[in-house]
């Protein structure tokens, strides 16, 4: 009989029709809900760059530059799309596009658009790998371009620093590289917004290093030489270059910052006078200490008690360690240190420098600042009995503008630092050594719009290891019986619908 329960279908028309109805119903109400979620994004919420690998967001330091940027500037990514960080590149990239649209961005895939890049090398110059086995290397680039500027090119592999780590595998007959490189931080941000202001301005600052009296010279590269030091000026847009004072080579005048690491040797008296002219001029001064001199005075202590600052002949130590590393966490508030509250400094046996206490204040004295200090609980090492207390390890001094006084130089600045091992290649990369240097240096050359915080930032590597018979049971796994499952699953279903 038609009116048999049994005989009746499984659904009726209109029952059908009831769940096709409910079901473009809720899909419409998702709809509604992610249009209205993404509309009070854009009205309410600010835009936020979030990297799978690197994990950043534009700094203020780099917003600061590209606000103020005024060129046009056209950056091609001459990348492989598929090689390692070139996402991570691009989406940093755009960016730099949202803060500021006079940077233009154009990809070019060299394996893929053989004919553009054709056009991008003979645009740019652009070595062939070919043409010599020492040739810089023509792929995986980024080019800043702005009219009327040379243009800049960056190898990718400048970006990204690794370091050489054994590699693992629980499968014994699996062939193997015994090392890999490991990418540990990314330094994207640094380098780009580098390349803005070298772009943006008419030339470099000159920073001269000072030779002759055993320090270390900028092309060392062992582990107390300054070679990356150097080249965290350079990221800044500060030519370094190396400067043996004589009698007849005074400080030059294009020289916009003095460096004095850590001399062995006491400077001979007319050096000492040719420093102390520049310095009354108006000269900028980056002066680094160590303990190894502590008992040899250099000639340099009683030009900086000139200019208030008193560098003891000892050095701390700090009990919180069992080793001569002093961390420094403590920092007043100064142009020069303020984006470091959140990080920390590891510097190594470092001398107290302090401020000079004068009774009797000279007139137009200059501003003495100390602004770093070890914990409360160091001692100095010549007077292990006195009470633990904190110890200032660095002082900056500003020689404010006097009326109706020019100086050929501009206004005396000086960073004095009771260590300058923390700024070697051994120890820069620790804590926030690196990026103190960028800070000091755009202080100490007044490029105040340079000083806020940006820095390399470290890399989160996910990754997953397996055999090549563990790699099998997956590939089976997902290609095989999940698939499989559900087949077996619908039929499951079909059969009891049947009955």
């Amino acid at each position: 009989m038609s009116t048999d329960p049994k005989s009746r279908p499984s659904f009726s028309p209109g029952r059908r029709w009831r769940i096709g109805f409910d079901a473009v119903l809720r899909t419409a109400l998702v709809l509604a809900v992610v249009v209205m979620v993404n509309y009070l994004g854009t009205k309410f919420f600010h835009r936020f760059y979030l990297s799978s690998q690197t994990n950043v967001t534009l700094s203020s330091r780099t917003l600061t530059v590209l606000h103020s940027l005024t060129n046009r500037v056209t950056v091609t990514l001459y990348y492989d799309r598929k090689a390692d960080f070139y996402s991570d590149i691009k989406a940093l990239l755009d960016e730099y596009h949202r803060a500021n649209k006079n940077i233009s961005i154009r990809t070019v895939d060299y394996v893929r658009d053989a004919g553009e890049a054709e056009k991008m090398k003979e645009q740019y110059n652009l070595p062939s790998s070919a043409d010599s086995p020492n040739a810089p290397p023509s792929k995986d680039l980024i080019i800043f371009d702005s009219p009327g500027r040379p243009p800049i090119v960056l190898p990718g592999e400048a970006i990204v620093q690794t370091k050489l780590e054994p590699t693992t595998s629980d499968d014994p007959n699996e062939k193997r590289i015994p090392f890999r490189r490991k990418p540990v931080a990314f330094y994207g941000e640094v380098m780009f917004t580098s390349k803005l202001i070298a772009l943006e301005s008419a030339q470099p600052f000159k920073a001269f290093f000072l030779q002759g009296h055993g320090e270390s010279s900028l092309a060392d590269t062992d582990n107390y030489g300054f070679a990356k030091f150097g080249l965290a000026l350079a990221q800044n847009y500060v030519a370094v270059q190396n400067l043996e004072l004589t009698r007849d080579t005074p400080v030059p005048m294009d020289c916009n910052l003095l460096i004095i690491a850590a001399p062995a040797t006491a400077l001979q008296d007319w050096e000492l006078k040719e420093i102390e002219n520049y310095l009354a001029e108006g000269g900028r001064l980056l002066a680094l200490f160590n303990y190894a001199s502590a008992s040899r005075p250099t000639g340099l202590e009683p030009i900086l008690q000139h200019w208030g600052v008193n560098v003891l002949s000892d050095f701390v130590k700090d009990r919180n360690n069992g080793t001569d590393d002093v961390i420094v966490r403590k920092f007043s508030s100064h142009p020069a240190v303020n984006p470091l509250t959140q990080l920390l400094l590891q510097m190594i046996r470092p001398r107290c420098v302090a401020k000079m206490e004068w009774p009797h204040p000279p007139a137009n004295a200059p501003q003495v600042d100390e602004i770093a200090f070890s914990s409360d609980n160091s001692v100095l090492v010549g007077d292990p009995a006195a009470p633990p207390r904190s110890y200032p390890l660095m002082v900056a001094v500003e020689q404010k503008p006097v009326a109706g006084a020019a100086t050929p130089r501009g206004n005396t600045r000086l960073i004095v630092a009771g260590d300058s091992l923390f700024l070697g290649n051994r120890f820069i990369e620790s804590g926030g050594n690196r990026d103190f240097v960028s800070y000091a240096a755009n202080w100490l050359l007044d490029r105040q719009q340079l000083v806020a915080g940006i820095g390399p930032r470290p890399v989160t590597e996910f990754r997953l290891l397996l055999t090549s018979q563990q790699q099998r049971q997956l590939r089976w796994l997902l290609l095989g019986a999940l698939p499989g499952a559900v087949l077996v699953l619908g039929w499951f279903v079909w059969f009891a619908r049947r009955k």
